[in-house]
């Protein structure tokens, strides 16, 4: 398959392309810098995209079977910026004429009993409420796009480089090990993005990758 990967220097979006080339994917990484894009691959090619920009999304996305979104606010972005790159991936993609989306999302929108996410929980750590908030306005948007084959895709609580096992199960609320933890690496949570474009389970859907 074709597969654009946005954010594909950031620490989750190059397992992903990782992940994708692994099992002989065409990839497209999508980045604002190429410039400092280091990895090279004979499947892999480099665009330069601001996820800001509708129409820097539609020339990266275009001719591609899926699109995956890896954002976060660094260097001093506000959290606020995931819920403003909403409208030009969706406009991108539909310019493009490319259907299926997964959005790299935050656990704190998965429930944790009917009705209750996780963010809204008391203990929930205060240093990550604005991202989760901010993910959970941007669900709300994605939610109500019709044209799209979206998912959003959200880690357990805990999310780590780590090993790549090909052990974990997926859900569509938070899942916790026998201990009560909720946690997955980097590379099991690539693994997860590649099998539901690979296999689609979750067509607009919120979904999650645990142990």
């Amino acid at each position: 398959m074709k597969i654009a990967v946005f954010g594909a220097g950031g620490r989750m979006g190059s397992r992903i392309v990782d992940e994708a080339l692994r099992r002989g994917h065409d990839v497209t990484a999508a980045v604002r810098h190429p410039e400092n894009y280091t990895k090279t691959h004979e499947h892999l090619k480099v665009a330069k995209a601001d996820l800001f920009n509708s129409q820097d999304v539609e020339t990266a996305a275009f001719n591609q079977d899926a699109v995956v979104v890896s954002y976060s606010p660094t260097n001093g972005a506000p959290a606020s910026t995931l819920t403003e790159v909403v409208v030009p991936i969706v406009n991108g993609l539909k310019q493009a004429h490319v259907k299926r989306l997964i959005i790299v999302g935050g656990a704190g929108s998965l429930e944790v009993s009917p009705g209750v996410q996780l963010v809204d929980t008391p203990d929930f750590p205060a240093e990550y409420k604005a991202v989760s908030l901010a993910h959970r306005e941007a669900l709300k948007l994605y939610q109500k796009e019709k044209d799209l084959d979206w998912t959003f895709a959200c880690p357990s609580a805990e999310i780590m480089p780590g090993e790549r096992t090909g052990k974990f199960r997926t859900d569509t609320k938070l899942l916790v090990d026998a201990n009560g933890k909720s946690h997955i690496s980097m590379e099991d949570f690539a693994i997860g993005i590649i099998d539901e474009i690979e296999n689609p389970m979750h067509i607009r859907e919120v979904f999650t990758i645990g142990y």
